[in-house]
């Protein structure tokens, strides 16, 4: 039976409040009917300190709702006590300093707080002085009940603000880990985007000049057999170079994936992307390669002219990758999409950007050029995709002379390096969408 009961007042914050009220009755009863030494008895019969013990200890059970009210009510029978000559002890102040303490711990407005506190300690100590035998010891009157009453308000401050303190490091706690799980799935997506831009790149350009070369080749041996050999030579150059590409971006791919499973520090400590990591790979491509990437063209019947104004400008590693990906995607969508023979590479430095346009010269589209809205059509995307992350932009359209054109933007040198170190920099594209 008692350990129900145990359990019960464990579980249960009236029952706990109840039993409280009970035990202190049994003290603060007896406790009221003390006098100093000396003094008079008072002229109040007993029953009138059980009838305010009653009053004190019945006002408990509503703390926790009512604060206020159970310290107005442990106040008032504290004072009356007090005028009827009673002696202020720690048993009879028990029900009040219960009360202060749970107002206390449940008012968070500080100057409210202090107001009522002093409030009661003022009251105690007047009724004391006035009212109390005038042989009593001053400090009896006034250092007395003003402990009993500042003591539990202390308690019940300190206790509040640790419960704020655990509670806002609980808090932070949740939002890091929110923040570390929200950094962890965006990473991946990041990596996700960035291995298929990278293998969309990579065999993208290889198997539409494939696609090409095969045509041309079908179109050869009902004709012209004796250039056969040369387009068969070309295409099995295409092949292995997309194999070699492929290998490559694959390789490096796992070599990435092999450091994650070790854990993130590193990397976080570089302060340098996977965009950036396979930039600076020896196998990753330029605009060193620019020559090589529009020869390959030709065997596609495309003349690809290249023309350079300004001084060439040595470019970050991200930088000079992201030219040769939006150039080698460009021609690859002319290849793909239109009957256009010539196309023009232009690049244009400035002391702080490279602009770089690719257009064709204008022929029949075979089918209209892809944007971001049509299923499947991933160039412009990773194009444009790519020059955000360097902090550039790009705008693909329609040309002024017809045909279709690409004109990208990317920044040189240090103007590069600033807008990648920033933290939480956008690019100038993500403020101002480009046209499709």
């Amino acid at each position: 039976m008692i350990a129900n009961w145990q359990r019960h007042v464990r579980s249960s914050p009236r029952a706990r409040d109840t039993t409280t009220a009970l035990l202190l009755f049994a003290v603060s009863f007896p406790g009221s009917l003390y006098v100093a030494t000396g003094s008079p008895d008072p002229a109040a019969p007993w029953w009138t300190a059980a009838l305010l013990s009653g009053v004190s200890c019945t006002a408990l059970l509503f703390h926790r709702d009512h604060p206020r009210t159970a310290l107005a009510l442990t106040t008032a029978a504290a004072v009356t006590s007090a005028a009827q000559g009673r002696l202020l002890t720690v048993l009879s102040l028990g029900p009040l300093m219960v009360a202060l303490y749970s107002f206390a711990l449940r008012t968070e407005h500080n100057a409210l707080r202090k107001s009522y506190v002093f409030g009661v300690a003022a009251l105690l100590m007047t009724t004391e002085v006035i009212a109390g035998p005038a042989d009593r010891p001053l400090d009896l009157e006034t250092v007395g009940p003003a402990a009993w009453v500042l003591m539990p308000t202390a308690l019940g401050s300190a206790v509040r603000l640790r419960s704020a303190y655990l509670d806002a490091v609980r808090a932070r706690a949740e939002h890091a880990e929110r923040t570390r799980e929200e950094e962890a799935r965006r990473r991946v997506a990041e990596e996700r985007l960035r291995i298929a831009r990278e293998l969309h790149d990579v065999t993208a350009q290889h198997l539409a000049l494939a696609n090409a070369q095969a045509g041309t080749l079908a179109h050869l041996l009902r004709g012209q057999p004796d250039q056969v050999h040369e387009i068969l030579a070309d295409l099995a150059t295409t092949t292995s170079a997309a194999l070699r590409e492929l290998k490559a971006t694959v390789g490096l791919l796992r070599h990435e994936g092999t450091k994650d499973t070790k854990g993130t520090e590193d990397t976080e400590e570089s302060g340098e992307s996977g965009e950036s990591e396979d930039a600076s790979s020896p196998t990753a491509p330029g605009l060193a390669r620019l020559a090589d990437l529009t020869a390959s063209f030709r065997s596609a019947g495309l003349d690809v002219t290249v023309s350079t104004e300004g001084e060439p400008q040595q470019l970050t590693p991200a930088a000079d990758l992201t030219a040769f990906r939006i150039v080698q995607e460009a021609l690859t969508n002319v290849t793909k999409h239109a009957a256009a023979k010539t196309a023009r590479v232009r690049l244009a430095y400035s002391h702080d950007r490279l602009t770089l346009t690719v257009a064709d010269d204008g022929g029949a589209l075979r089918s209209a050029p892809p944007t971001p809205q049509v299923p499947g059509g991933f160039g412009l995307v990773g194009m444009r995709e790519r020059a955000q992350s360097v902090g550039g932009r790009l705008r693909a359209g329609p040309g002024p002379g017809g045909g279709f054109e690409v004109r990208a933007e990317l920044p040189l040198g240090e103007t590069a390096l600033a807008i990648r170190s920033r933290p939480g920099a956008k690019p100038p594209s993500a403020a101002r969408p480009s046209s499709t």
